[in-house]
């Protein structure tokens, strides 16, 4: 296994203009477009970490706070928090800002797996991840109770 990469290496933003057809007919962005955005960052996220393709494997939670609208900027982070063996935890944040007032609010939180593949597209080895910041470090330690989470609602059967 290689040595820990620090999770702000794979620390990746991008903002994003809410235009009319991103959004529904209230006029706040439809939640495909967002996951469709969460996909992305965290795929880009999971690649600075790994150095490598990935895929995603699940997206764990997506948790919708407010709305977005026509006109607002968005500001969208994601960041490396937890990895097993080939796969990683990638934590996503999109934040909501109206130009004109300035007010700045959260629209999404999500934690998406991602996981490293070859050139064969097989599951490769990845390094592990270490916390730098006070943030990063609640992040990281919680990991283990998403992954157990994740797992045992892996258990449950759909038919």
């Amino acid at each position: 296994m290689s040595e820990a990469i620090p999770m702000s290496r794979s620390r990746t933003r991008t903002t994003k203009l809410v235009m009319p057809p991103d959004t529904n007919h209230h006029g706040t962005i439809f939640g495909g477009q967002v996951l469709a955005y969460l996909d992305e960052m965290s795929a880009i996220a999971a690649m600075k970490h790994a150095g490598a393709a990935v895929v995603t494997a699940s997206i764990d939670s997506v948790d919708f706070v407010s709305p977005a609208r026509v006109g607002d900027v968005l500001e969208i982070e994601a960041v490396v928090c937890s990895t097993g063996r080939t796969s990683m935890e990638v934590f996503v944040q999109v934040h909501s800002v109206d130009i004109v007032t300035g007010a700045r609010k959260l629209t999404t939180e999500s934690f998406v797996t991602m996981v490293a593949m070859d050139e064969e597209n097989k599951p490769t080895p990845i390094s592990p991840v270490y916390p730098e910041t006070k943030a990063e470090k609640a992040l990281f330690d919680k990991g283990p109770a998403r992954r157990a989470n994740r797992q045992e609602r892996q258990q449950i059967k759909h038919s």
